[in-house]
């Protein structure tokens, strides 16, 4: 199978629209990027789905439930911090996570699926 592309005609207003539009949305892909990128690893897609799901967690009880060590879920929250989607508060001695709400639009649609399947088991249970 050939896979090379021969273009008979180049259609110059697409390509000038389309690369117009990548411009105006280069804040957006680079933040999605980056949704993608932080969330495309099991352990913290999990973390964001039970703080989706829970509202907020500490480390331990997120430690608990992944059966990961309190240090690795702690490296998996920083990069999740760093990377502006989710945030903490300190409350005594204890730590609580939650997500930024605004900063997860891009995965909202797959955390809410996930929430809804879990939701369909318990009820069928």
């Amino acid at each position: 199978m050939n896979n090379n592309c021969i273009r008979v005609l180049a259609d110059p207003v697409q390509i000038k629209e389309c690369k117009k539009t990548l411009n105006k949305l280069e804040e957006q892909l680079n933040l999605a990027t980056q949704i993608f990128n932080l969330s495309g690893n099991a352990a913290r897609l999990k973390i964001l789905f039970l703080l989706h799901k829970e509202g907020e967690m500490c480390p331990c009880d997120l430690s608990d439930i992944l059966d990961i060590s309190v240090g690795g879920i702690s490296q998996h929250l920083r990069k999740l911090k760093d990377g502006k989607l989710v945030k903490y508060k300190k409350v005594g001695q204890t730590v609580f996570y939650s997500i930024v709400e605004d900063n997860i639009q891009a995965i909202r649609p797959v955390l809410d699926s996930l929430l809804n399947n879990n939701n369909k088991k318990e009820s069928i249970s």
